[in-house]
């Protein structure tokens, strides 16, 4: 047994250094060290592979899809509009994220307040020309303190609870634990609003970091109803669009080369835009902006069921030396040619009066078969599909919005779990049309998934071989059958363990050990409970010690160190507050 507790401890060492030195995505150094563990014989098969059945992973999993269809709806783009709004400056965009954030977390489970934020995060971020960098990591730790506050904002909460129950002590009502919640919540959010301000990393997400080469020239059209009409280009997010400008507009028969960020967008108006292809798939999520091409009309099959593609023109293609009009590539292939680029650049002048020549690189909007009918086509050199490029279903947005407040008022009522109602508003998405198969399995993240259940494996081991039980006996001894100390000693160690193997198990941990101190000092049992509950939510110091920290890893772009530099002294000015707080309010 003491060659199993050097081993994995030994391992997780190993494990922590490989995550801050950033050489490895997250999901290999885990799957690596669970798979040592494995080999090794310190797990069996099913102890390392419970992470893989726990209903947890699953209901992120689930989430994702859910969120998937609140975007593909425009949903999240109108929420993002709503809490976010058109603020002037980035502590201003913040106090509207992390306020409406920490109330809903402690509403609802804080992982799908989360999910649900960062695409809208993402979505505003891309119109505003702030990073995203600056936003997602203050948003999982505001969600994290805010979750607190209640019973159901997060399932260590209800886990400790459960057992309170089983051991035969009273449980928690649903808002008891917000006396002290709302207290750490507010002095989170002074922080992340001060002094993490100047702590936050200003870097690309994961995405942003690779930058497109290739440039289009693109003509969109302002429909009657547009969410952009009556704007200005300013308080449209229209100047900040990342690798895209607005050239010129045309009016009618007036043409407005130079453009003034208070110029208004009125409907009928005809906006050319010149970017990179990214920002072209950005531009035709936009509620009522249409390409403005008629030939789109005459496509075969569905506009929900067309995507955009990037097709290289050959040497023996029939349509070199032809302008596009006179090629007939409607009806040859059908697919309308939006745009060209030749040599990574732009052409000017309308698509269909360019002459196509080898090697030019046409953007297509096609239905979603072209790719797998044409790419061995000797008429073309490659053929690629371009990511998230399926049309906004915004007729559906009431739908949408209608699934989410079911599943919210499914599991705030107690009628179902998380799970459940999440599983239900899945499914309802898919039968109303909200969102196709296709799309909710992309949409699933699934390096966070297995990052997760790997770290669920490894808090198995740690609690096996009794390397847990051996670091809170220690607090125990030091505490010296003081209480104040006692506690601070299991919040120590709670904290510890939740950094390294996530909150759940560090909890599933810590109760037992801290009711046993609680019978031998003879006092109440219920501060340590707490302690217990608070320490093992309040995970912000590495990125596995809590779901909604690996929730917004990729996406922020941040590294292993960034949540050292911000969380540190988050976790510090929690345990202090929290400490001085709940023996006052649930005395010894």
């Amino acid at each position: 047994m003491i060659a199993d507790i050097w081993i994995v401890a030994t391992l997780l060492v190993i494990t922590l250094i490989l995550l801050a030195s950033n050489r490895y995505s997250a999901d290999n150094v885990l799957i690596s060290s669970l798979s040592c563990l494995l080999i090794l014989g310190v797990l069996t098969p099913n102890e390392a592979l419970v992470g893989f059945s726990n209903p947890g992973m699953f209901t992120i999993a689930i989430l994702y899809v859910v969120v998937a269809g609140l975007r593909e709806t425009g949903t999240v783009a109108w929420l993002s509009r709503l809490l976010l709004g058109k603020p002037r400056s980035q502590s201003m965009a913040l106090i509207r994220l992390l306020l409406p954030a920490a109330t809903m977390s402690a509403i609802i489970n804080n992982s799908p307040v989360v999910a649900m934020f960062t695409t809208a995060v993402q979505d505003w971020c891309k119109r505003s020309g702030f990073k995203a960098s600056r936003f997602l990591l203050p948003l999982s730790y505001i969600s994290i303190l805010g979750g607190t506050c209640s019973l159901i904002g997060t399932s260590t909460n209800l886990v400790i609870d459960g057992l309170m129950r089983q051991s035969g002590f009273p449980g928690f009502s649903l808002f008891e634990l917000s006396a002290v919640g709302i207290p750490i919540t507010l002095v989170g959010c002074l922080y992340l609003l001060t002094i993490g301000q100047k702590i936050l990393p200003d870097k690309a997400s994961a995405t942003e970091q690779f930058k497109d080469v290739r440039e289009y020239l693109l003509e969109m059209y302002v429909e009657e109803g547009c969410e952009l009409a009556n704007q200005s280009i300013a308080d449209a997010g229209l100047r900040n669009l990342p690798g895209l400008y607005l050239v010129e507009i045309v009016r009618g028969k007036q043409l407005f080369p130079v453009i003034s960020p208070s110029t208004v967008i009125q409907t009928g108006d005809h906006l050319i835009f010149a970017g990179a292809v990214e920002s072209v798939v950005e531009l035709r999520r936009i509620r009522g902006l249409k390409v403005a091409t008629q030939q789109l009309f005459k496509l075969d099959g569905q506009q929900q069921e067309r995507r955009l593609f990037e097709a290289v023109v050959s040497g023996e293609s029939p349509v070199i030396g032809v302008n596009i009009r006179k090629t007939r590539f409607r009806h040859r292939y059908n697919a309308v040619v939006l745009s060209v680029s030749r040599n990574g650049q732009r052409l000017k002048g309308k698509v269909g009066d360019i002459c196509l020549q080898a090697g030019d690189t046409l953007l297509i909007e096609a239905e979603k078969g072209f790719l797998f009918k044409y790419r061995n086509n000797r008429d073309f050199l490659l053929i690629s599909k371009l990511e998230n490029s399926a049309h906004i279903r915004h007729t559906h947005a009431p739908r949408a919005i209608i699934i989410m407040l079911l599943m919210l008022v499914l599991t705030v009522s107690g009628l179902m779990t998380i799970l459940q109602s999440a599983l239900l508003a899945t499914g309802a998405m898919l039968l109303t049309g909200c969102l196709t198969l296709e799309n909710a399995q992309k949409d699933i993240n699934y390096s966070v998934l297995i990052v997760i259940a790997c770290a669920f494996g490894l808090g198995a081991a740690v609690q096996k071989v009794g390397l847990a039980s051996l670091l809170a006996e220690q607090a125990l001894l030091l505490s010296d059958n003081n209480p104040w100390f006692l506690l601070i000693f299991i919040y120590i160690v709670t904290t510890v363990l939740t950094e390294i193997i996530t909150n759940n198990a560090a909890a599933i941990i810590m109760f037992p050990i801290a009711m046993s101190g609680a019978a031998t000092l003879a006092v109440s049992e219920t501060p340590f409970a707490v302690v217990v509950m608070i320490a093992a939510s309040a995970s912000f110091i590495t990125p596995i010690g809590y779901q909604t920290n690996l929730m917004v890893y990729g996406p922020g772009g941040y590294r292993f160190s960034d949540y050292l530099k911000l969380g540190l002294p988050l976790s510090l000015i929690t345990a202090v507050t929290a400490l001085w707080l709940i023996p006052q309010i649930w005395a010894f």
